[in-house]
């Protein structure tokens, strides 16, 4: 089989695709022909190793899984003995932050392990494009509880966590100011956005509104820029760390001093996110934002592309 292999963290110029042996499932796993992954954020944080603290999950000084990935939506060939949960032919998808090596025409899962039954109505494309970001967006919601008539402002809302972000939040009843380009501003409206700001036109941070939840899906900004948007007890999220890691600083501070304050969003149960975004999906309350699909062949590219921050939603790797 074909598959995305590299040997030490570096640029997307040290992926080679290359044939490595098809994986045989052990008793309680499942073989996955996939069909298509995404290209992310989370993607380029494993093939670089930056941030550095993730190399203590991944491998401290070379990464632990040659082959890259982290999510997938297939179509199971095999089964292991004493697997129960699926059978052959069973559309399947999953995730795991950590790596899945799903760069590749299969992989094999643990049947227990993040993986579950696809949504009934999406192809496959469509079912990987509402995985990665839809689980990190999912856990900035989780973290408070947004109720109907708040206001939120989404930052970044054409990114694959921001879009998600600003449907998940809608389904809730929040009003919700989106922040994009001006390429974009149409699809985001689409989406629901009830406001939206061109940031190539206007500054954000100066608009003079008040929000009761700020969430940089893109973490481009931080809590200080943010302050004055927030009302009394506003609560602002980023996606990333912050300069210096600020981010977890003050999610630990702020609570303290009453007020405003930071919430991090530490992402877990992978998956009950996949249970949660399968139901939404079926009926008819997501719509994945796809930007463009390469072949695996070409995924140094899609590497590239995702790492310019120029991306619109997805990026889908197809396994052909």
């Amino acid at each position: 089989m074909k598959a995305a292999v590299r040997l030490q963290y570096g640029p997307p110029e040290s992926l080679t695709v290359k044939e490595v042996a098809i994986p045989s499932p052990k008793d309680k796993e499942i073989l996955v022909k996939v069909s298509a992954a995404t290209a992310n954020r989370t993607d380029c944080a494993n093939l670089t190793g930056n941030p550095w603290i993730i190399r203590l999950f991944i491998g401290l000084f070379k990464p632990k899984l040659p082959v890259t990935g982290t999510d997938f939506a297939g179509q199971i060939e095999a089964i292991g003995r004493e697997v129960k949960a699926f059978q052959i032919g069973d559309k399947v998808w999953g995730f795991d932050d950590l790596g899945l090596s799903s760069h590749a025409q299969y992989l094999c899962i643990a049947a227990d392990g993040n993986v579950l039954n696809m949504p009934e109505n999406k192809g496959f494309s469509e079912a990987v494009a509402s995985i990665e970001g839809a689980h990190y967006a999912l856990n900035f919601i989780n973290k408070v509880k947004i109720q109907p008539g708040q206001k939120v402002l989404v930052n970044g809302a054409t990114g694959a966590i921001g879009s998600a972000a600003l449907q998940l939040v809608k389904d809730l009843g929040a009003q919700v100011t989106a922040v994009c380009d001006t390429n974009n501003i149409a699809r985001i409206k689409a989406l629901g956005a009830d406001t939206v700001i061109d940031r190539h036109k206007a500054d954000f941070t100066q608009s003079g509104e008040k929000f009761d939840f700020v969430l940089d899906a893109v973490g481009k900004s931080t809590f200080f820029k943010c302050k004055a948007l927030l009302n009394p007890r506003g609560i602002y999220i980023s996606s990333e760390l912050g300069p210096w890691s600020q981010n977890i600083f003050l999610a630990l501070i702020t609570p303290l001093l009453g007020g405003k304050k930071v919430v991090f969003p530490i992402p877990f149960n992978i998956k009950a996110s996949l249970s949660f975004m399968k139901n939404l999906l079926e009926a008819g309350k997501f719509t994945p934002l796809i930007d463009r699909d390469y072949p695996l062949e070409e995924i140094g590219d899609a590497f590239k592309y995702v790492a310019s921050g120029q991306k619109t939603g997805n990026v889908i790797v197809l396994m052909g």
